[in-house]
């Protein structure tokens, strides 16, 4: 089972609305979400946020947000809480009301949603689930010296990306050491031992 889990806090400000979508949009895109579920989700996240910051706390009161994603379930979550009482619900319609509509859109856009109380403190949680079968996480990418890779990382090279099968080491004719990296296709690999490499995996 896979599992995609980030959390993190705002002010109660009118940028934490941008700054929530922004988030958003830079852990989708490292989860490989596309255009359409980042569009769905931004306008629902932008509007849990928005009704979280109209809520009547003390200004100090932080909102939380949370973004996660189960692969069995197929869903992406997003979770708003704040410390407000009470339980947000959709209004009847009124072409002339400045409110409710938000709530409005996050029912229409998501899989499923509803409120919870929030698990530490006082408050609650507006969450939505949105269907998200897809999302393929991106393993993070960092540069190391050669002779630290390792069988069952991954290395850029070439232009692509490569298993590791195998490594070793050699002395070349000046006396330096040689990292001899065997790949699925391909020649092995020499580089340097001090070389920079990408490498995902094994972290």
């Amino acid at each position: 089972m896979t599992t995609l889990d980030i959390s993190f806090r705002l002010p109660r400000r009118p940028r934490s609305v941008s700054r929530a979508r922004a988030a958003l949009h830079a852990v989708l895109g490292n989860w490989g979400a596309g255009d359409d579920l980042l569009h769905t989700a931004e306008l629902v996240l932008s509007e849990l946020v928005t009704n979280a910051l109209r809520v009547p706390v003390p200004a100090d009161r932080q909102i939380g947000v949370r973004i996660a994603h189960s692969s069995p379930d197929g869903l992406l979550r997003l979770e708003v809480s704040d410390a407000g009482s009470g339980r947000p619900e959709i209004p009847a319609p009124d072409p002339d009301g400045e409110h409710g509509r938000g709530l409005r859109v996050v029912e229409a856009l998501s899989h499923r949603w509803g409120v919870s109380p929030r698990p530490a403190g006082i408050g609650k949680t507006v969450w939505s689930e949105l269907k998200a079968p897809a999302l393929d996480p991106t393993p993070p990418t960092r540069q190391v010296a050669a002779i630290t890779v390792r069988p069952g990382q991954h290395i850029r090279a070439w232009g692509t990306w490569h298993d590791v099968r195998a490594e070793a080491t050699a002395r070349h004719a000046t006396g330096g050491l040689t990292v001899v990296l065997t790949l699925p296709e391909g020649p092995p690999l020499h580089l340097p031992a001090a070389d920079p490499v990408a490498v995902r995996g094994l972290s």
